[in-house]
């Protein structure tokens, strides 16, 4: 199984990626420096979200997406909330057509 995460940075930013560890065993490496070069010098304080994913291609492209999503969404996403989450879709909707 492969697993889209979003992790939270020490400075409240957050950092989207894949992998096929455990959620422990990626924060462990994560917080070792030895996962990602961005990571190792933004510290990861924990893994917020996960999603599993049968392959690697579908977890890249849920990557992509989430990459390409604002903080606000991707905190409505950790947070459950997808009330809002579907208002900020539409929010952002609406700006493209402008």
């Amino acid at each position: 199984m492969w697993c889209v995460y979003i992790a939270v940075l020490a400075d409240g930013r957050f950092y989207v990626g894949i992998s096929r560890l455990t959620k422990d065993a990626l924060l462990q490496q994560h917080r070792e420096g030895r996962h990602a070069a961005f990571t190792s010098e933004h510290r990861v304080v924990c893994i917020a979200w996960t999603e599993e994913h049968s392959s690697s291609e579908s977890a890249r492209a849920r990557e992509r997406q989430l990459k390409r999503w604002t903080h606000a969404k991707k905190q409505a996403l950790i947070a459950g909330d997808f009330g809002k989450l579907k208002v900020l879709s539409r929010s952002r909707q609406a700006a493209k057509k402008r």
